[in-house]
């Protein structure tokens, strides 16, 4: 549980196939850990208790986490956050006396850190997002009352920005650039080291 009473619960989106990377990235080795791996890892050492990854293109057996795979991978990010809040949703059927928080992240950032999630969770509102230089990135926070509308606003390759952009009043943006990179593997500067 988060220092905010709330039940923060992990979710790695990680189903894509890495189109522009030329493989998907769940499996990418990066300084010796696989992508995956890493944010499992960095999920956990930044307090959450559980972790749901969303897998499609690439699958393989996966270490302290539940995993699911997104049938629809093809069809766009929308659909593996759909599948993982729709688990998440059904995870807490009979909630706990804490509400829940999804905890969202991409498996392809690699600048990405336990201190930065842990500062992203310390905030006690239901509409949380890292900013990296004033930009919104990942990790984004989002409560359970939320989850229904998110799932009506999601469309194709998009994820929640849209319904976060609808709810800006309501959305806390924490700035993280201190402690960590919002860039992603798609960029060439990362797609050799």
């Amino acid at each position: 549980m988060s220092a905010s009473g709330w039940r923060d619960i992990g979710l790695v989106l990680a189903a894509g196939a890495g189109r522009r990377y030329g493989q998907p990235k769940a499996g990418v080795i990066w300084q010796g850990e696989r992508l995956v791996d890493r944010s499992i890892r960095l999920l956990r050492q930044a307090g959450c208790g559980e972790v749901l990854v969303v897998l499609g293109a690439w699958q393989a057996e996966l270490l302290d986490c539940r995993s699911i795979v997104n049938p629809d991978w093809s069809s766009g990010m929308a659909s593996s956050l759909r599948c993982g809040v729709e688990a998440l949703g059904a995870a807490i059927a009979n909630p706990p006396a804490a509400p829940a928080r999804a905890v969202i992240t991409l498996v392809d950032l690699p600048g990405l850190t336990a201190e930065a999630i842990l500062r992203v969770r310390s905030r006690p509102e239901a509409l949380v997002a890292a900013c990296y230089a004033g930009e919104r990135g990942h990790p984004v926070l989002i409560g359970e009352s939320h989850w229904p509308g998110v799932l009506a606003s999601l469309q194709g390759d998009r994820g929640a920005g849209a319904y976060l952009a609808n709810h800006g009043q309501e959305l806390c943006l924490v700035e993280v650039g201190d402690l960590a990179s919002g860039d992603d593997l798609d960029q060439p500067l990362h797609a050799h080291e």
